[in-house]
């Protein structure tokens, strides 16, 4: 199979093209499947604050590979031997949690990187990502087709942001507004005049530097801040607070007293 392998994700970051995403938390293949016929540019497949085993992210890629939504895998850390399973899976593009620091910015990279450039292990011939052996060169070729996102969450991290920006191999970081607005002081409200002041200049130093920023926004008034920003790979929602929403609002509709939405800005 003479395949030459290709990241549209990783493509539109490159040329600056802003991407809204959804974030998938409901674990099924079923569910996600859906949400790739809705015309969502990526997929957030969450492995870290959801139950999702190897094989679940594994039926999930099976899911919306038809489709032109692009998925992106989150494992529930940047641990090298959790970066090769999702890999070998064939997840191209990958966000990693919880990067504080440059050196750990480093590790990340070297995990998805063959040998001499990285210590991932080889394992093509029996791997999803290289069509069992059967995509010619996959290892020559398959550096330029990964997109690395990293997340950064705490205060530690934001006062590392200028090295985390300088590492190559990071296409994109993403804030997660959640932890960071608890690492702040600020806990569940992310909100907070003074975590969007810090939010808006993040995005501002990411952009300047040349890579991807990113965000998660329930709440449409801030998607669409964060887009003002500068931002340009947004999730605009999550399937299960959407599901929930949903099933909510239409109970409301029949019973007396039942609450409406509950969306709110905090993921």
């Amino acid at each position: 199979m003479n395949a030459l392998l290709t990241n549209p994700f990783k493509e539109r970051l490159r040329k600056g093209e802003v991407q809204i995403g959804l974030w998938l938390s409901s674990t099924t293949s079923y569910m996600a499947e859906i949400a790739a016929t809705s015309g969502y540019d990526w997929l957030l497949i969450d492995g870290e604050h959801a139950p999702n085993t190897i094989q679940d992210l594994y039926h999930q890629l099976q899911a919306v590979a038809p489709y032109a939504s692009q998925p992106v895998i989150r494992p529930v850390e940047g641990s090298k031997s959790l970066i090769k399973q999702v890999l070998d899976i064939g997840a191209q593009t990958l966000l990693i949690p919880m990067v504080d620091t440059a050196d750990q910015a480093r590790q990340v990279v070297s995990a998805t990187r063959y040998p001499p450039y990285g210590e991932r292990g080889v394992g093509a011939s029996v791997a999803r990502a290289a069509r069992w052996g059967r995509i010619e060169n996959y290892m020559a070729q398959v550096n330029d087709s990964l997109c690395l996102l990293v997340q950064v969450e705490s205060k530690t991290a934001l006062d590392n942001l200028d090295e985390i920006l300088d590492v190559e191999g990071i296409d994109g970081v993403f804030i997660g507004p959640a932890d960071l607005s608890a690492s702040l002081g600020y806990p569940d409200n992310a909100g907070h005049p003074e975590v969007q002041r810090i939010i808006e200049t993040s995005i501002r130093r990411i952009r300047a530097a040349g890579k991807a920023a990113g965000f998660l926004a329930v709440a449409p008034d801030m998607a669409q801040q964060c887009l003002a920003w500068g931002a340009n790979f947004v999730a605009v929602g999550v399937d299960t607070m959407l599901y929930s929403d949903a099933l909510d609002q239409r109970l409301a509709m029949f019973k007396s007293g039942k609450n409406g939405p509950r969306i709110k800005g905090n993921y």
